[in-house]
């Protein structure tokens, strides 16, 4: 009795230890499970913020052609890159009502008023047309997938050089006039596709 005793307590003694060294593996799991979803939060935060400053880059270079930049780069570029990198509520809203009455006044005007319809309201109209337009393969697929970050990344790396290209280097890419700005906007074209890969990647 007493042995069966002794076995009873060194039974129950297995099984205390055993749930305790469960519920420690719990423990260490859930506070794994929490560091990784902080830490794919934060990325994926750092992704949106980054889509939003890339975004309104692109509309501050295309700003910046139709007034004073003025250079032979293909900124035509900017209206693809602004409709894969537009943030999704922006999308959206330009795809609704909202963009179709904005499409449709910017045809009427274009179309029975061109002499009124001034020469900075082409890129921006043909925007809001592609937006409006575009089929569901291009507006929900391929703007959510690696492919559309890809294309932006070519376009600003190919934007980059051009203006490189047409600064006279590098240096004087920074140094001429409103050349820093065109710079550090391009650069910023750049950004927010190289870390969406980056974390598509990982």
């Amino acid at each position: 009795m007493g042995k069966m005793g002794y076995l009873a307590m060194r039974a129950d003694e297995a099984t205390s230890n055993l749930i305790t060294s469960d519920l420690q593996e719990l423990r260490a799991a859930a506070i794994k499970l929490a560091d990784h979803a902080i830490k794919l939060g934060s990325l994926g935060f750092g992704t949106s913020f980054l889509e939003w400053v890339a975004s309104f880059a692109a509309i501050y270079l295309l700003i910046l052609d139709r007034t004073n930049w003025r250079t032979n780069i293909l900124t035509g570029l900017l209206i693809p890159y602004i409709f894969f990198s537009l943030p999704s509520v922006l999308f959206n809203i330009l795809r609704g009502q909202i963009g179709r009455w904005i499409a449709f006044v910017a045809v009427i005007l274009r179309l029975f008023f061109p002499k009124r319809f001034p020469d900075w309201l082409e890129m921006p109209g043909a925007l809001i047309l592609l937006i409006v337009v575009a089929p569901s393969l291009f507006s929900s697929t391929i703007r959510d997938m690696w492919i559309g970050v890809a294309i932006c990344l070519v376009i600003g790396c190919y934007l980059l050089q051009e203006h490189i290209r047409a600064s006279g280097g590098f240096r004087n890419s920074f140094t001429r006039s409103h050349g820093v700005s065109n710079t550090v906007g391009i650069i910023l074209l750049l950004v927010y596709p190289a870390w969406a890969l980056i974390i598509d990647i990982l």
